[in-house]
Protein backbone atom coordinates (compact mmCIF):
# COMPACT_ATOMS: atom_id res chain seq x y z
CA UNK A 1 0.00 0.00 0.00
CA UNK A 2 1.31 3.40 -0.96
CA UNK A 3 1.75 6.13 1.53
CA UNK A 4 0.76 9.98 0.35
CA UNK A 5 2.89 13.13 1.81
CA UNK A 6 3.72 16.80 1.14
CA UNK A 7 7.10 17.29 -0.40
CA UNK A 8 7.84 19.34 2.30
CA UNK A 9 6.84 16.27 4.49
CA UNK A 10 9.37 14.12 2.82
CA UNK A 11 12.27 16.62 2.62
CA UNK A 12 11.65 16.84 6.22
CA UNK A 13 11.91 12.61 6.57
CA UNK A 14 14.47 12.73 3.86
CA UNK A 15 16.58 14.88 5.94
CA UNK A 16 16.60 12.93 9.08
CA UNK A 17 17.11 10.14 7.29
CA UNK A 18 20.89 10.99 6.43
CA UNK A 19 21.17 11.52 9.81
CA UNK A 20 19.75 8.50 11.43
CA UNK A 21 21.22 6.28 8.81
CA UNK A 22 24.91 7.98 9.58
CA UNK A 23 24.37 7.76 13.44
CA UNK A 24 23.04 3.97 12.88
CA UNK A 25 26.71 3.37 11.01
CA UNK A 26 28.56 5.29 13.55
CA UNK A 27 26.82 2.91 16.91
CA UNK A 28 26.84 -0.26 15.10
CA UNK A 29 29.23 -3.05 15.88
CA UNK A 30 30.05 -5.61 12.96
CA UNK A 31 33.14 -7.38 13.84
CA UNK A 32 34.71 -7.71 16.88
CA UNK A 33 37.63 -10.33 18.62
CA UNK A 34 37.14 -13.23 21.56
CA UNK A 35 39.27 -15.58 22.44
CA UNK A 36 38.94 -19.27 21.80
CA UNK A 37 38.30 -19.99 25.09
CA UNK A 38 35.62 -17.07 26.30
CA UNK A 39 32.32 -16.36 25.60
CA UNK A 40 31.89 -12.19 25.48
CA UNK A 41 33.57 -10.71 22.34
CA UNK A 42 36.52 -8.29 24.00
CA UNK A 43 35.16 -4.62 22.51
CA UNK A 44 31.62 -4.94 23.33
CA UNK A 45 31.50 -7.61 26.57
CA UNK A 46 28.32 -9.47 25.49
CA UNK A 47 28.10 -12.90 24.82
CA UNK A 48 28.98 -13.95 21.06
CA UNK A 49 25.48 -14.82 20.47
CA UNK A 50 24.06 -11.20 21.28
CA UNK A 51 27.18 -9.87 19.32
CA UNK A 52 25.82 -11.63 16.29
CA UNK A 53 22.43 -10.96 16.98
CA UNK A 54 22.85 -6.86 17.28
CA UNK A 55 25.02 -6.71 14.16
CA UNK A 56 22.18 -8.20 12.58
CA UNK A 57 20.14 -6.31 13.93
CA UNK A 58 22.22 -3.11 13.25
CA UNK A 59 22.90 -4.27 9.53
CA UNK A 60 19.20 -4.74 8.90
CA UNK A 61 17.93 -1.49 10.74
CA UNK A 62 20.45 0.66 8.38
CA UNK A 63 19.76 -1.67 5.14
CA UNK A 64 15.80 -1.01 6.26
CA UNK A 65 16.52 2.98 6.38
CA UNK A 66 18.87 3.08 3.27
CA UNK A 67 15.80 1.69 1.22
CA UNK A 68 13.43 3.95 3.07
CA UNK A 69 15.75 6.94 1.91
CA UNK A 70 15.67 5.78 -1.55
CA UNK A 71 12.24 5.12 -2.13
CA UNK A 72 11.76 8.86 -0.40
CA UNK A 73 14.70 10.29 -2.54
CA UNK A 74 13.40 8.87 -6.17
CA UNK A 75 10.02 9.95 -5.61
CA UNK A 76 11.24 13.41 -4.97
CA UNK A 77 13.01 13.07 -8.42
CA UNK A 78 10.24 12.19 -9.82
CA UNK A 79 7.77 14.78 -8.96
CA UNK A 80 10.77 18.03 -9.25
CA UNK A 81 10.76 16.59 -12.84
CA UNK A 82 7.32 16.41 -13.31
CA UNK A 83 6.08 19.31 -11.62
CA UNK A 84 6.17 23.23 -12.87
CA UNK A 85 5.67 26.43 -11.71
CA UNK A 86 5.93 29.59 -13.71
CA UNK A 87 7.43 32.67 -12.79
CA UNK A 88 7.60 36.54 -14.74
CA UNK A 89 11.22 35.12 -15.76
CA UNK A 90 9.07 31.71 -17.83
CA UNK A 91 8.00 28.09 -16.78
CA UNK A 92 10.50 25.85 -15.14
CA UNK A 93 9.81 21.72 -13.88
CA UNK A 94 10.71 22.19 -9.92
CA UNK A 95 14.23 20.04 -10.99
CA UNK A 96 15.10 23.07 -13.95
CA UNK A 97 14.46 25.59 -11.02
CA UNK A 98 16.09 24.09 -8.25
CA UNK A 99 18.81 23.70 -11.11
CA UNK A 100 18.80 27.12 -11.68
CA UNK A 101 18.95 28.62 -8.37
CA UNK A 102 21.72 26.13 -7.59
CA UNK A 103 23.49 27.70 -10.56
CA UNK A 104 23.09 31.87 -9.83
CA UNK A 105 24.23 31.13 -6.06
CA UNK A 106 27.36 29.42 -7.17
CA UNK A 107 26.15 26.22 -5.46
CA UNK A 108 25.72 23.61 -8.27
CA UNK A 109 28.44 21.15 -9.49
CA UNK A 110 30.30 24.21 -11.38
CA UNK A 111 30.30 26.30 -8.23
CA UNK A 112 30.70 29.87 -8.48
CA UNK A 113 31.87 29.24 -12.32
CA UNK A 114 28.62 28.66 -13.43
CA UNK A 115 27.45 32.34 -12.05
CA UNK A 116 27.76 33.72 -15.38
CA UNK A 117 25.45 36.56 -14.44
CA UNK A 118 27.26 37.78 -11.23
CA UNK A 119 31.00 36.81 -13.37
CA UNK A 120 29.86 39.01 -15.97
CA UNK A 121 28.69 41.63 -13.93
CA UNK A 122 31.53 41.53 -11.84
CA UNK A 123 33.77 41.92 -15.20
CA UNK A 124 32.56 44.94 -16.38
CA UNK A 125 32.28 46.10 -12.74
CA UNK A 126 36.26 45.85 -12.81
CA UNK A 127 37.06 46.87 -16.36
CA UNK A 128 34.94 49.87 -16.02
CA UNK A 129 36.26 51.02 -12.85
CA UNK A 130 39.47 50.78 -13.98
CA UNK A 131 38.95 52.80 -17.62
CA UNK A 132 37.50 55.25 -15.33
CA UNK A 133 40.37 55.86 -13.03
CA UNK A 134 42.94 55.23 -16.05
CA UNK A 135 40.79 58.39 -18.12
CA UNK A 136 41.19 60.70 -14.74
CA UNK A 137 44.63 60.41 -14.66
CA UNK A 138 45.75 60.59 -18.27
CA UNK A 139 43.27 63.82 -18.59
CA UNK A 140 44.78 64.77 -15.38
CA UNK A 141 48.12 64.37 -17.03
CA UNK A 142 47.29 66.22 -20.28
CA UNK A 143 45.70 68.97 -18.06
CA UNK A 144 49.22 69.14 -16.47
CA UNK A 145 50.84 69.44 -19.87
CA UNK A 146 48.20 72.29 -21.14
CA UNK A 147 49.33 74.44 -18.41
CA UNK A 148 52.90 73.67 -19.20
CA UNK A 149 52.18 74.72 -23.24
CA UNK A 150 50.12 77.62 -21.52
CA UNK A 151 53.26 79.39 -19.21
CA UNK A 152 55.61 78.56 -22.24
CA UNK A 153 53.32 80.85 -25.24
CA UNK A 154 52.31 83.66 -22.41
CA UNK A 155 55.61 82.90 -20.11
CA UNK A 156 55.07 83.59 -16.25
CA UNK A 157 53.22 87.30 -16.65
CA UNK A 158 50.02 86.54 -19.67
CA UNK A 159 49.34 90.79 -18.91
CA UNK A 160 48.83 92.34 -22.37
CA UNK A 161 49.77 89.26 -24.87
CA UNK A 162 47.33 87.97 -27.24
CA UNK A 163 45.15 85.12 -26.20
CA UNK A 164 45.18 83.49 -29.79
CA UNK A 165 48.22 81.35 -29.46
CA UNK A 166 46.61 80.15 -26.37
CA UNK A 167 43.61 78.55 -28.83
CA UNK A 168 46.13 75.57 -30.06
CA UNK A 169 45.97 74.50 -26.66
CA UNK A 170 42.35 74.32 -26.44
CA UNK A 171 43.01 72.26 -29.88
CA UNK A 172 45.35 70.24 -28.49
CA UNK A 173 43.28 69.81 -25.49
CA UNK A 174 40.02 68.66 -27.13
CA UNK A 175 41.88 66.13 -29.44
CA UNK A 176 43.64 64.34 -26.83
CA UNK A 177 41.83 64.30 -24.11
CA UNK A 178 40.91 60.46 -23.09
CA UNK A 179 37.17 59.14 -23.13
CA UNK A 180 35.18 55.95 -21.78
CA UNK A 181 34.34 53.50 -25.11
CA UNK A 182 31.22 52.36 -23.36
CA UNK A 183 29.45 51.37 -26.63
CA UNK A 184 26.92 48.61 -23.82
CA UNK A 185 26.29 51.54 -21.25
CA UNK A 186 27.66 48.96 -18.49
CA UNK A 187 26.66 50.79 -15.70
CA UNK A 188 23.01 50.09 -16.78
CA UNK A 189 23.74 46.62 -17.73
CA UNK A 190 24.94 45.87 -14.59
CA UNK A 191 22.07 47.38 -13.03
CA UNK A 192 19.76 45.16 -15.21
CA UNK A 193 21.89 42.26 -14.46
CA UNK A 194 21.78 42.57 -10.33
CA UNK A 195 17.93 43.64 -10.51
CA UNK A 196 16.72 41.05 -12.68
CA UNK A 197 19.41 38.01 -10.71
CA UNK A 198 17.62 39.48 -7.61
CA UNK A 199 14.10 39.38 -8.77
CA UNK A 200 14.46 35.55 -10.43
CA UNK A 201 16.21 34.19 -7.37
CA UNK A 202 13.27 35.97 -4.99
CA UNK A 203 10.60 34.45 -7.21
CA UNK A 204 12.58 30.90 -7.30
CA UNK A 205 12.45 30.61 -3.94
CA UNK A 206 9.27 31.57 -3.08
CA UNK A 207 7.53 29.34 -6.08
CA UNK A 208 9.37 26.10 -5.21
CA UNK A 209 8.01 26.59 -1.23
CA UNK A 210 4.60 27.14 -2.17
CA UNK A 211 4.94 24.45 -4.62
CA UNK A 212 6.52 22.08 -1.81
CA UNK A 213 4.22 22.64 0.41
CA UNK A 214 1.25 22.15 -1.96
CA UNK A 215 2.11 19.32 -4.07
CA UNK A 216 2.05 15.00 -2.87
CA UNK A 217 4.02 12.40 -3.49
CA UNK A 218 3.25 8.99 -3.03
CA UNK A 219 6.30 6.73 -1.45
CA UNK A 220 5.61 2.72 -2.55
Amino acid sequence: MSEKMLVTQALDERDLLVKKINDKIEKAGFVDTVRVNEEKVYEKRITREEFAKKANASWQQIQDLISRFQKIDAALVASNAATRITTSYGSFTVAGAISLRGRMRGTGSYEEEADFEERLRLKMKTEYEARVQLSELKNRQLQVTAENMRMSILGKDSKGKDDKPLEVVDVYVKENTTELADPLDVQKRMAELQEKRMAILTELDTQIKVSNATTFIEID
